[in-house]
């Protein structure tokens, strides 16, 4: 099969792929927004005119970055939310406080390589309560302002970190498991990528379309549990060129009604039989699978039940 491509590539930048898109009227919520690539996805979204929600854990400290963002962007349309995504109430708080139709929501926030077994409010393995559960949720309560929309999109990000683990279904919180941070952490990022191919599936009938994204190695926060980025420097990308692929999918006519698939550098990634040493990217097939994609959207309905 003919994988997707766009003129676009691993040195295009947010600005670039949004150049010409008007997004007015539209609105869009990015979680994480005022942080890393987060503000510059933001950013590019509120260039093209839409209404931006920034929808993050500490509101007090994305004041400042929105009103930075507004001054830059000459949209004041851009608001801040408190969100914590390893929370299931605030989730629930924040969906039922939305009014209005959602154009664009990119599920951006997340965190990495937790360094020992840690949960979230609810008990799930904070990685996997963070990165996934809490952006399923958050997908899921919103589905009714997705649909009213008439042609939404969902991004949901995930990593080549993805290749270090599927969704061990039977033990999903490692209490059988040994914990290992960058297994909990690819376990979360496959489960992001799988949440794409769901979400096409059950709702393209009402025009929302999902797709995942790995947006590269970008010197951000995400890595202060690692000591900062092995990535080689050739490989590695500014917080600008990380948010493209993001704001390509969220935003370009490029992609109008694509889903389900698995982004990179711009274009649809490569199936990789086993995982790459040479920083190549490429995804793993049980990362897109179908039937995966069912089982965890059953399983994770039955744990926000």
């Amino acid at each position: 099969m003919t994988r997707l491509k766009t003129p676009f590539g691993f040195h295009s930048t947010a600005s670039e792929v949004i150049d010409g898109i008007d997004l007015t009227g539209k609105h869009a919520i990015v979680t994480g927004g005022a942080a890393g690539i987060g503000i510059e996805t933001a950013r590019a979204l509120a260039q093209a005119g839409a209404a931006v929600t920034l929808a993050v854990r500490r509101p007090e400290s994305a004041i400042a970055v929105a009103e930075n963002l507004r001054h830059a962007t000459g949209n004041r349309n851009i608001l801040v939310r408190s969100l914590d995504l390893a929370d299931l109430r605030s989730v629930s708080a924040f969906a039922a406080g939305w009014e209005n139709p959602l154009h664009i929501l990119v599920n951006n926030a997340g965190i990495m390589a937790v360094p020992e077994l840690e949960k979230t409010s609810q008990g799930f393995e904070m990685q996997f309560g963070t990165n996934f559960l809490g952006h399923f949720a958050l997908t899921y309560w919103l589905h009714k302002a997705l649909a009213a929309a008439n042609g939404a999109r969902v991004v949901s990000l995930s990593s080549s970190g993805h290749l270090f683990s599927p969704v061990n279904f039977d033990d999903l919180n490692f209490d059988f498991i040994p914990y290992t941070p960058f297994g909990a952490y690819g376990q979360s990022k496959t489960a992001n990528a799988l949440l794409a191919v769901a979400v096409t599936r059950h709702w393209s009938s009402d025009g929302i379309f999902s797709n995942a994204v790995n947006p590269g190695a970008i010197a951000t926060g995400l890595q202060k549990h690692t000591g900062g980025l092995k990535t080689p420097v050739e490989r590695r990308k500014t917080p600008e060129q990380g948010a493209a692929t993001s704001v390509l999918l969220a935003a370009s006519p490029l992609v109008e009604g694509v889903g389900g698939l698995y982004f990179e550098d711009c274009n649809e990634s490569h199936p990789v039989s086993k995982r790459p040493t040479d920083f190549s990217g490429g995804v793993a097939p049980y990362a897109l699978n179908a039937e995966n994609a069912e089982r965890l959207w059953d399983v994770a309905l039955r744990l926000i039940s």
